[in-house]
């Protein structure tokens, strides 16, 4: 059997639904990386890949992958009792809606305080300013200690840690320095912590980093501190992951600007909301997720031996003409009046909550949502660049980082003068 991890690397989201057309649409059989694998596609195929009992997180993931994105002994490398504990103290956390609303709300405030500075800046790339509106945003709602002369690199590192993980050479290599400088920076906060001095948030009851630093594993040790730095890190890195999708609501924006009118006026938070998640499902972010097969599996007429690399299509079944019409049409009102289907809207995993679902979706959804509306009642110009989104780069993004111009420094109003370019 051929292996596959070249093409991938090279073809990036294509590699996958390339390969299902040319299987006729059976599950993908393959190697990646020397191992066994399978691709596994459909809503029936998310509720099977995330059956514990069928598949396993532990030593799944290739080391350079934790090295960069997930940090060693992160709860995304757990099974079982370990898994629901640590998984536990996520959903506590990023669940609530007191404390979704809270970042949402310190996003918004970041964001109307940036514009003024990209007002007076002429040009800005609109991924570089996100990235620092999200990165200042989401310490300060974390309680975690960040000096303002920090906030570039710490945005930087943030980035490169997600920008880096699925790729080999520079990228790669900056994500690993990146990883390596934001624990050396965190571990020793987390002892802080502990003695009881770490500042307090002042969002709605103890602070994310402090919930972090006082968790304890199954067996009830403390989390050693570079492992809760890890942790602390799967909080703050993901949330500002959330530029790409911040920049894909720009990218949609421009390319579809009639929806900008409803977005800024009376209606605008519920569409907003079906906004952003039209961004997430239209746009690519994870081409698949995978696992190892826990024990010997059947899965449609395939026999699945143990240990073999199980990948689950989320880029496909999120473009998946089954499931949804025209999916290459960008249309909001998909999701207006109704919740997406929990199997079929998978830009972040599958499954219920209290598995191995992301517990961050709903910080994702709110906030994108907050920064659509925040463009929608911007006045900018869209300088002339390359817009092109290549999908053979993991994770991809408009390859200008979306530079904007004559930003106005005060919210524009509804109609032709928000939605002016250039």
């Amino acid at each position: 059997m051929v292996d596959d991890t070249l093409p991938l690397l090279l073809r990036g989201y294509g590699w996958l639904p390339d390969r299902r057309r040319r299987s006729g649409g059976a599950p993908v059989e393959t190697r990646l990386l020397g191992k066994r694998a399978i691709a596994l596609h459909g809503p029936a195929a998310v509720r099977f890949f995330y059956d514990e009992h069928h598949i396993r997180r532990t030593d799944a993931l290739p080391q350079p992958v934790i090295d960069t994105l997930f940090g060693r002994g992160a709860v995304h490398t757990l099974d079982g009792e370990r898994h629901g504990v640590r998984k536990a103290l996520f959903t506590g956390l990023l669940k609530e809606p007191a404390r979704v609303r809270d970042l949402s709300e310190r996003v918004a405030r970041e964001l109307e305080r940036a514009r003024a500075g990209w007002a007076a800046r002429g040009r800005v790339v609109l991924f570089d300013e996100t990235a620092e509106v999200l990165t200042r945003a989401v310490h300060a709602w974390a309680g975690v200690p960040l000096a303002e002369d920090a906030v570039a690199t710490t945005a930087r590192d943030m980035i490169a840690m997600v920008d880096g993980f699925a790729s080999v050479g520079p990228r790669h290599l900056r994500a690993r320095r990146a990883r390596r400088h934001q624990e050396e920076r965190l571990a020793p906060l987390v002892g802080t912590a502990r003695e009881g001095v770490a500042p307090e948030g002042d969002g709605p009851g103890p602070t994310v980093f402090r919930t972090i630093a006082a968790h304890r594993h199954a067996d009830r040790a403390l989390l050693d501190p570079r492992t809760a730095a890890v942790e602390v890190l799967n909080v703050l890195r993901p949330t500002v992951a959330i530029t790409w999708f911040a920049v894909f609501a720009a990218h949609a924006l421009h390319r579809h600007p009639e929806h900008r009118e409803v977005l800024a006026g009376g209606d605008g938070p519920e569409y907003a909301w079906a906004f952003a998640q039209e961004v997430r499902r239209f746009y690519p972010f994870a081409p698949f997720v995978g696992g190892l097969a826990a024990e010997r599996l059947e899965w449609a007429g395939r026999t699945i031996e143990p240990g073999t690399m199980v990948l689950l299509d989320l880029y496909g079944l999120d473009h998946d003409p089954d499931l949804w019409p025209e999916p290459y049409r960008f249309d909001p009102t998909r999701f207006l009046g109704s919740a997406p289907p929990v199997d079929a809207l998978v830009p972040q995993g599958g499954c219920p909550v209290d598995g191995h679902r992301c517990p961050g979706e709903d910080i994702t959804v709110a906030v994108l949502a907050e920064v659509a509306r925040f463009l929608a009642r911007t006045s900018y110009d869209v300088v002339e660049q390359d817009l092109r989104i290549p999908l053979s780069r993991i994770p991809t993004a408009p390859r200008s980082g979306f530079v904007i111009g004559n930003v106005a420094p005060a919210p524009a109003g509804v109609g032709a003068e928000a939605a002016r370019r250039g």
